[in-house]
């Protein structure tokens, strides 16, 4: 295949719309809007604590049972630094990542703030080299997963 066999396909994804969290993302979202709280839910067969709560097991296609809640601090497992604006996001450069938290079998997607990143590579250094983050919650939370973000310990 040559670059001219190659196919460019335009796209766009600019839509409303309402998003029906179901039961056991409508708990995880109150906790995090009205208690300040990172909850998630146990696997009966793995024992695995999914965070953030899932109604199954994603291992074990199991249905969920416990409710428990997690520490709010945690080890960043991987991280990206985005460079690009993009529709929805903050201006860049942002800093985005899954962490691990005490206490959870399973990572959770957040912004990660406390690191200067005017120079991406020096931020992937030590982000790198310093994983241990804490989620810092909003004053105004709404019941989204923006209500808190990670920051550098």
């Amino acid at each position: 295949m040559t670059d001219q066999d190659l196919l460019i396909l335009p796209g766009s994804w600019n839509f409303d719309y309402r998003y029906f969290a179901g039961e056991t993302a409508s708990r995880f979202f109150a906790e995090l809007r009205d208690n300040q709280r990172i909850v998630g839910r146990r696997c009966p067969a793995c024992r695995r604590l999914l965070i953030p709560a899932r109604s199954y097991c994603d291992a074990c296609y199991v249905e969920t049972a416990e409710w428990e809640e997690v520490a709010p601090v945690g080890t960043l497992d991987a991280f990206a630094i985005v460079t690009t604006q993009f529709p929805g996001l903050p201006a860049p450069p942002l800093a985005i990542g899954f962490v691990t938290l005490d206490g959870a079998d399973s990572a959770i997607l957040n912004f990660i703030e406390g690191v200067d990143l005017s120079d991406v590579e020096a931020a992937g250094r030590r982000l790198f080299e310093h994983t241990r983050v804490a989620a810092k919650f909003s004053d105004a939370r709404t019941g989204r997963i923006t209500d808190f973000h990670f920051v550098m310990q």
